[in-house]
């Protein structure tokens, strides 16, 4: 983990937060279904569903990050932020 910081927009902030409770709430579906006995297949489903949804916040983050703290330190003249990018790109795709 790094020390660095970004300051996110209000409507950013809160549309990400937002989106992460959504996906806490459903692990703790699962949860429930798992202490209630569900059957597998059920649970699994939810699960695949969880996974594709912090996929999708991972996609919007990283977007994000491009169009902003990669573009910035760019210009800047910091291009070994395009190093961090593709390691982060590469922890993404295992």
């Amino acid at each position: 983990m790094t020390d660095q910081k970004k300051h996110r927009e209000d409507n950013e902030l809160r549309c990400m937060l937002n989106r992460l409770s959504r996906i806490e709430g459903q692990v703790r579906g699962v949860k429930k279904m798992l202490e209630d006995e569900a059957y597998c297949t059920d649970i699994l489903t939810q699960v695949t569903a969880i996974q594709a949804a912090l996929n999708a916040f991972n996609k919007e983050l990283l977007a994000n990050h491009i169009k902003t703290c990669v573009v910035e330190d760019i210009r800047s003249g910091r291009d070994e932020v395009v190093d961090d990018l593709v390691c982060t790109l590469q922890k993404l795709m295992k």
